[in-house]
């Protein structure tokens, strides 16, 4: 049974909040919101104290209630239903692996744009979850808490209301979401690891990401499962969530992902291998990246939860072409 939207919240001032900004004593009485959603209801005349409208900076006194008045469909940012015109909804074929009234979890096929854009306006992952959910249209994100790129398969979690969007985005801000990868990687590892190398844009190619001085915070650990002739099979967790993260701190270590037309430089045929493995590379044009296990506590019930994905079948297919060209051609470990 679906849960039933909320219209109203209201809540007295407590004493520890006594002579307290408007907009703090919001924030810390309603943590599911953003302050600067709360903010914008304050501006709006949706949050107001005994039924009057104030400014965000005036004072809040022990026992006056404070109310806000929600839209009514949670997660709209102005009113009215223009916002649902943004993504068209598409009939896209998606896999959903959990769902109930707060989140949903995706299984996103390689090849999938995860979010309309610049000569993507349509054809996404956001355009099938609208398909499937009219409310998402009027989340922001369409309720994407994270993406991946295009071609990376695997987990993707999605909000279905704006209090889970809320707080699975601070789940994700204070590292709370384990994130775990699979990756073929060029060379042979010859154990696992971590890269602690901050990541921004690439000071000449714009488009592109790469370790650099001036750039934010990343971490990735990384462990070997398997090795072979001239590629690794490596299990990878995010600590924090940059663009194109793991495929930048890979090709930085000197181990691109397999494929990646971006990091990865061109695929060069394998010495001493068969005319079909290296046939089967040069034929694989996406990175073998995977996301194989999202795990974190619900937003909203406490209670943890964990998925995991085997890889797609190309990627699959591919590991397979290189551990059989690696048991013929020389030991794998």
């Amino acid at each position: 049974m679906t849960a039933p939207r909320r219209t109203h919240l209201h809540e007295p001032v407590p004493e520890s909040l006594d002579g307290t900004r408007f907009d703090v004593a919001l924030a810390r009485q309603f943590p599911d919101y953003s302050r600067a959603r709360l903010q914008r209801w304050i501006q709006d005349g949706r949050a107001t104290v005994e039924g009057d409208r104030r400014r965000a900076r005036d004072p809040v006194f022990r026992g006056e209630i404070m109310e806000v008045r929600l839209p009514a469909v949670t997660g709209l940012d102005e009113d009215g239903p223009a916002n649902r015109g943004r993504w068209p909804p598409e009939d896209i074929a998606i896999e959903i692996v959990y769902q109930d009234d707060w989140l949903l979890v995706v299984d996103k096929p390689p090849g999938l744009v995860v979010h309309p854009g610049a000569g993507v306006p349509g054809g996404t992952l956001v355009n099938a979850l609208v398909y499937r959910d009219p409310d998402l249209g009027l989340l922001p994100r369409a309720g994407l808490v994270h993406r991946l790129d295009k071609d990376t398969s695997g987990l993707l979690v999605v909000a279905r209301r704006l209090e889970s969007l809320t707080a699975l985005s601070r789940l994700l801000a204070h590292r709370q979401v384990t994130r775990r990868y699979l990756a073929i990687v060029k060379g042979r590892l010859v154990a696992g690891g971590r890269v602690d190398a901050p990541i921004g844009r690439h000071p000449a190619a714009r488009t592109r990401m790469a370790v650099v001085p001036t750039g934010r915070h990343a971490r990735t650990d990384y462990r070997v499962v398997e090795r072979f002739r001239t590629h690794s099979l490596v299990r990878l967790e995010l600590h924090t969530g940059r663009t194109h993260q793991i495929r930048v701190h890979m090709a930085h270590i000197g181990h691109p992902v397999l494929g990646d037309p971006v990091y990865g430089g061109r695929t060069r045929a394998l010495r001493g291998a068969a005319a079909e493995v290296n046939q089967t590379l040069a034929t694989f044009r996406r990175q073998a990246l995977h996301a194989e296990s999202l795990a974190f506590d619900h937003p909203v019930t406490g209670i943890p939860m964990r998925w995991n994905r085997p890889a797609p079948a190309d990627f699959l297919s591919v590991l397979e072409t290189i551990r059989k060209d690696s048991n013929e051609g020389g030991p794998n470990r």
